[in-house]
C-alpha cells in the first residue's frame, strides 16, 4: 500500500512533511512501514536548522552571528546533520501514526543508528510496529449462555472460617509420619541428571497432593512425601510448565526433598483476642458475615471469568489472527498484572493468588495468547459501543484493593501508579464491562453449583520458587506487599481497614 500524506495544519504549526509511505502486513498483528521523505524537504529541513542557528553561532575570529554562512555550515554541519536526522524521523513518525488507519499498540522498532544521515538525495527509513488486529466484529447479541451460581451457605463460612483458624493455629514438631495437611519444613534439590538447576532452602509448606513452582508442578508430591518422618529423604518428579522454549517440555527434571520438620495442626479457640487481631471484630456473628461477604465476592469473581471465558468462546469461531511471538512475550506480565489485580478487588488471599499465578506461570505462553485475543475482541467492542472506564469506578477499584490488601487507599494508588499499573487496572474496568453488556443482550441460563473456593489449595500448595533458577516472586505484581513480605496467610483484608 502506497499513499502521499499531505494534511492540513493550523498556520502556526510546522509545514508538514510530503511523505511518501508503504505499509505491508506481514503478519495480523504487525505492520513493516517504509517511509521515505523527498529531497526537497530534506534541503527544507536543512535549511531552516541553518537559518536558525546562522545568528547565533560562535565562531573563532567572528562575533556571535556574524560569521559567513558557509564557514557556520562547514563548522557545524555534522551537529546540524544530526539534529535533523532526529527531527525528520520524529516528525515523520508522528504524521504516519496519525495518519494511517492502523492501531498502533507499541513503539516503532528500528535501528537509529543504522540510517543513513540526511544529504544529497531522498531521507528513507523502515520500521515495524505492532498493531491491533483488524476483524470484524463478531455478532456478540443475543448469545445463548449458561451462568454458574455458586450457594454460599452456613457451610461453606464455617468451612471458610476453620480455614482462617488453621492459619492462625499452631503447629506442634512431631517425629510422627508426615499426613496431608501437615505442615512440613523441607529443603529441595532441583536436579537435571548430575545437574542442580536450583534449591529451595528451608521452605514451610503444608503437606498437599501437589506442589506448585513459578514454572513448574511437582504432581504426585503428596504421595511420594506423605509417610516420611523428620530426617527422611525421597525424591519425585517434576514438570517443567510451557515456557517460550518449546523443549522444555521434554525435560527430565528431579526433586530430591528432604524432610527437615514435621508439624501436626493443634486446635485454637476463637477468642476475643483473636477476633480482634482478624480485624477487629466484636463477635464471631460480625467475623462469619464478613466472611461470607469476602466469599460471595470471590464466588462472583469466578462466575465473571466462567462467563467470560463462554462468551469468548462463543466468539472465537469469528475472530481468527496470528500474534507475534514478541507481542505475547511482552504481554505475559501484563495479563498477570491484570488477574493479580482482579483477585485482589475480589478478596483473594495471597496464598491462593500465588496458586493461581503459579499455574498461569507454567501455561505462561497459551493462557497470554487466550488473554490478547479476548482483549482485543473486548476492546473492539468497547470502542464501538463508547464504553471506558470513568474515574469514579477506578475509585472504586482502587478502594476495593486497598481494603482487601489492609492498606490505605492513597498508598495502594500511589503503589499502582508507581509500578504502571493503572492501565492494567482500566483494561480491567472496561472488559468487565463489556462483558456485562453482552450477558445484559444474551440469552442466560442460571446453574447453581457447589462453590470450590478451596479446591485449588486442597490439592496444591503454592511456593515462589522457580525450577529454572529465576526468582518467580518478583514476577508476580500485587501479590505481595510494597516491603516484600508476605503477610500471614489470615482472612482476606484482615487488618485496621477490614470493616471500613
Amino acid at each position: 500500500m502506497s499513499t502521499s500524506i499531505d494534511s492540513p495544519e493550523n498556520a502556526e504549526e510546522a509545514t508538514p512533511l510530503q511523505l511518501d509511505v508503504q505499509v505491508t502486513s506481514p503478519q495480523a498483528c504487525v505492520r513493516d512501514v517504509v517511509v521515505t521523505v523527498p529531497e526537497s524537504e530534506v534541503k527544507r529541513y536543512l535549511k531552516e536548522a541553518y537559518d536558525e542557528l546562522v545568528p547565533e553561532a560562535q565562531v573563532p575570529g567572528f562575533r556571535s552571528g556574524r560569521a559567513p554562512r558557509r564557514l557556520v555550515e562547514k563548522q557545524f554541519k555534522d551537529r546540524v546533520i544530526e539534529q535533523v536526522k532526529g527531527k525528520l524521523l520524529m516528525d515523520s513518525l508522528s504524521q504516519v501514526t496519525e495518519s494511517q488507519d492502523f492501531s498502533a499498540i507499541s513503539e516503532p522498532d528500528f535501528d537509529y543508528n543504522s540510517i543513513p544521515d540526511p544529504g544529497e538525495g531522498t531521507f528513507s527509513f523502515q520500521f515495524s510496529i505492532e498493531v491491533r488486529p483488524e476483524f470484524t466484529t463478531p455478532n456478540w447479541k443475543g448469545l445463548e449462555l449458561t451462568k454458574p451460581v455458586e450457594k454460599i451457605d452456613d457451610a461453606a463460612v464455617t468451612s471458610a472460617l476453620d480455614r482462617v483458624l488453621k492459619d492462625r493455629a499452631t503447629y506442634e514438631a512431631t517425629e510422627e509420619p508426615a499426613a496431608l495437611g501437615d505442615r512440613l519444613v523441607v529443603s529441595i534439590v532441583f536436579k537435571e541428571g548430575s545437574e542442580v538447576l536450583s534449591r529451595l532452602e528451608e521452605e514451610a509448606i503444608t503437606l498437599t497432593k501437589k506442589l506448585s513452582l513459578g514454572d513448574a508442578i511437582c504432581e504426585s508430591f503428596g504421595d511420594d512425601v506423605a509417610g516420611k518422618k523428620e530426617g527422611d529423604k525421597v525424591t519425585t518428579s517434576v514438570k517443567l510448565g510451557q515456557t517460550s522454549n518449546e523443549a522444555d517440555a521434554d525435560r527430565v527434571i528431579t526433586a530430591e526433598v528432604e524432610v527437615l520438620e514435621v508439624q501436626k495442626l493443634e486446635n485454637i479457640d476463637l477468642t476475643p483476642k483473636l477476633l480482634e487481631e482478624l480485624g477487629d471484630f466484636e463477635s464471631e456473628e460480625e467475623l462469619r458475615g464478613f466472611i461470607q461477604d469476602s466469599l460471595s465476592r470471590q464466588a462472583e469473581y469466578r462466575t465473571q471469568q466462567v462467563v467470560r471465558q463462554r462468551v469468548i468462546d462463543l466468539l472465537a469461531d469469528a475472530v481468527n489472527f496470528d500474534l507475534p511471538e514478541d507481542l505475547v512475550r511482552r504481554q505475559t506480565n501484563r495479563e498477570l498484572q491484570r488477574r493479580v489485580l482482579e483477585m485482589r478487588r475480589n478478596g483473594f488471599d495471597d496464598k491462593t493468588i500465588r496458586g493461581i499465578v503459579n499455574a498461569l506461570q507454567q501455561n505462561a505462553r497459551a493462557s497470554t495468547e487466550t488473554a490478547l485475543r479476548e482483549h482485543f475482541v473486548l476492546e473492539q467492542i468497547a470502542e464501538e459501543e463508547n464504553i471506558d472506564a470513568e474515574p469514579g469506578e477506578f475509585e472504586s477499584e482502587i478502594m476495593l484493593i486497598a481494603q482487601q490488601s489492609g492498606q490505605s487507599l492513597r498508598a495502594t494508588r500511589a503503589r499502582l501508579e508507581k509500578t504502571g499499573q493503572m492501565d492494567a487496572l482500566r483494561n480491567q474496568i472496561v472488559e468487565r464491562k463489556v462483558v456485562e453488556l453482552i450477558v445484559e443482550h444474551a440469552k442466560v441460563t442460571e446453574e447453581e453449583v457447589a462453590a470450590d473456593a478451596d479446591d485449588l489449595n486442597k490439592e496444591s500448595f503454592p511456593v515462589s520458587h522457580s525450577v529454572l533458577a529465576k526468582n518467580s516472586g518478583s514476577e508476580i505484581p500485587e501479590a505481595k506487599y510494597e516491603d516484600n513480605s508476605v503477610p500471614e496467610p489470615a482472612l482476606p483484608g484482615s487488618g485496621d481497614q477490614s470493616k471500613d
